[in-house]
């Protein structure tokens, strides 16, 4: 817990609040992979306190979708509150913002002083809407995209240009929504959802961020969430969006590398590496057949994701 005792919260001055911003210590996890990401309202107090407990990798304090209008402000300052508050954690922090032109801009000036691990931008279009947003983000801090409109879904693969984001959202609903599509279409093995979500997935790899697959809104249906997540490990994702520590559980377990792939990949880098000394760089291994230097480079990636 961040704040031993949180009853206070119930009835405060926003000045008051402010006066809890501290300068921020925590040393910042340097992630790399991450399985799950969990959304959280930081009007739930309750929730925001154990940032520093939950199984997830990333923690999304969302001040876009769910906070009214009239209680974006407090969103905020509570977020920065927590942040700046958290002393140690496992996991990456990122703070969902507005559309820039929305009240984005104001907020992430805001954030830069607690320092969050990253920004998450909502309804980026062009490649102008980032730019801005790069032109006012501390450097320390990276950018997070969430890809729901038509616009940035067609330049996806364009938009890491600066190098500077890390990851990106696929927002499939509200992405469906501007195709003029129905919201039904993402179906189990609707050939349009695969479609999406394939493409999504490609366009990331080709821009060098982590594509992080669409939140699941139904979280009563474990079962349901499950198949998707085993659907899209079987695609090539590594990363879920997720609603609540039960989907946490279920996104960590289905996309940890299994042991044997581990094992597997431990063994091809030591037998090639110790070929490859002998001026050998493609040879018959009697466990896994053929092994060449595009099959130690895929052991390599499977060893890095696991660090």
């Amino acid at each position: 817990m961040i704040f031993k005792d949180i009853s206070f919260f119930d009835n405060f001055d926003l000045n008051w609040l402010k006066g809890l911003i501290v300068e921020p210590l925590r040393k910042r996890e340097k992630i790399t992979f991450f399985k799950s990401a969990m959304m959280i309202n930081p009007l739930k107090i309750e929730h925001l306190n154990k940032m520093d407990e939950l199984d997830a990798d990333v923690i999304v304090i969302n001040l876009e979708d769910g906070i009214a209008k009239e209680h974006k402000e407090r969103a905020l300052i509570l977020a920065a509150v927590f942040i700046s508050n958290l002393s140690a954690s496992h996991v990456k922090v990122v703070v969902r913002v507005n559309p820039f032109h929305e009240g984005g801009k104001e907020e992430i000036a805001y954030l830069n002083n607690v320092k969050p691990d990253a920004i998450r931008v909502a309804k980026i279009r062009e490649m102008e809407d980032i730019d801005n947003v790069l032109e006012i983000l501390d450097e320390d801090i990276k950018l997070h995209l969430s890809i729901e409109t038509k616009e940035a879904f067609n330049n996806l693969r364009y938009i890491n240009m600066s190098g500077k984001v890390e990851a990106c959202y696929l927002g499939a609903l509200d992405l469906l929504t501007d195709l003029g599509l129905p919201q039904s279409t993402m179906q189990f093995h609707n050939p349009t959802a695969e479609y999406i979500m394939s493409r999504f997935l490609i366009d990331c790899k080709i821009a060098g961020v982590i594509p992080v697959g669409f939140t699941y809104q139904n979280y009563n249906d474990l079962e349901g969430f499950r198949n998707w997540c085993k659907l899209e490990k079987s695609m090539g994702y590594r990363s879920k969006s997720c609603l609540g520590p039960k989907q946490v559980k279920i996104a960590n377990t289905v996309f940890k590398e299994e042991e044997w792939i581990i094992e597997k990949a431990r063994h091809i880098k030591s037998v090639f590496e110790k070929k490859a000394a002998e001026g050998e760089t493609g040879f018959m291994d009697d466990d896994y057949g053929f092994i060449d230097e595009p099959i130690y480079k895929d052991a390599l990636l499977t060893l890095e994701k696991i660090k």
